[in-house]
């Protein structure tokens, strides 16, 4: 028996949704939420503008009041669609209530673009923010975001930098082998589905998913070296087939001697809390990762 999704978000969301198949990318990207500007700008307490990261499209939102923490975060979509404004109508209150300075690139996606494209580009960001004064930042990221968080983590430990203050895993698509035995629970009846994970690592990484010769700045699971990496904050759905390499990862910080935070949400599929931001859970959820923020911000004050 898999976990069951908390009764609150399941009336909310269809839970009947097809698979994503490689036929079916373009229809996704083409059905993705448009994240409005008055969700961006949360009332007039942010402004927004766009950039060019060298090359690499990015939205900044910046607080009314004085910046306080600066946040590379990464959309999810499966590494096959999303765009710079994904899941932002729920992460803009990063800016409005702790004052972060929020940088959102628009990353190349598969399959027109495999690895190390998308990692390629979100690394480049976090050069672009460093040599232009935004200082440390948390990498953040959902659920596809959440694996390149974890990867561009990963970068800039080996190449030596830039420094990340901390890294802030949001349901995060790990793991290119999808044989846990929570990769394997839902095959329907949820939001991301095994059939879905499958379709975005073969695009990603074509016939060498699975395989022995992997990266790990593609599917950060499979780095065998998880010491010195900056403080982590893991949060999974217990009805979210990336259950267990989301706490796999946790666990494998953890014996490396790192800092790592877990939170295992009861009843959370996946994306909850973005799918249905007011829920009881999805609003502890979120007030969970506000305050790890905060607190991330308050030590190096």
């Amino acid at each position: 028996m898999s976990p069951a999704i908390d009764p609150e978000i399941a009336a909310l969301v269809d839970l009947a949704r097809p698979p994503v198949t490689p036929a079916g990318i373009d229809a996704v990207r083409a059905a993705g939420r448009v994240v409005t500007d008055a969700e961006l700008t949360r009332g007039g307490t942010v402004t927004f503008a766009e950039a060019d990261a060298d090359g690499v499209p990015v939205l900044v939102l910046l607080p009314a009041g004085v910046p306080r923490l600066p946040v590379l975060h990464l959309h999810g979509g499966g590494m096959v669609a999303g765009t710079r404004r994904t899941d932002l109508h729920v992460l803009a209150e990063w800016v409005s209530e702790l004052g972060v300075v929020l940088v959102s690139p628009e990353y190349r996606l598969a399959p027109e673009h495999p690895h190390p494209a998308p990692s390629q580009d979100c690394f480049r960001v976090l050069e672009w923010m460093s040599r232009n004064g935004f200082g440390p930042p948390v990498v953040a990221g959902t659920s596809a975001g959440g694996g390149l968080a974890a990867a561009v983590t990963l970068m800039a430990r080996d190449l030596g930098g830039p420094p990340i203050r901390g890294q802030l895993l949001m349901c995060p698509m790990l793991d290119d082998r999808c044989d846990t035995p929570s990769s394997h629970e839902y095959l329907d009846g949820n939001t991301w589905v095994r059939a879905s994970t499958i379709t975005g690592w073969e695009a990603l990484l074509s016939d060498a998913r699975g395989g022995p010769d992997v990266s790990p700045y593609a599917a950060p699971a499979r780095a065998t070296d998880l010491a010195r990496l900056p403080p982590t904050y893991v949060d999974i759905g217990s009805a979210d087939l990336f259950r267990d390499e989301a706490v796999d990862y946790a666990l494998r910080l953890w014996r490396a001697g790192g800092d790592a935070e877990l939170h295992v949400w009861p009843g959370g599929c996946h994306g909850f809390d973005q799918l249905v931001p007011d829920a009881a859970l999805s609003r502890r959820a979120r007030a969970a990762r506000i305050d790890w923020l905060r607190r991330v911000m308050e030590a190096h004050s």
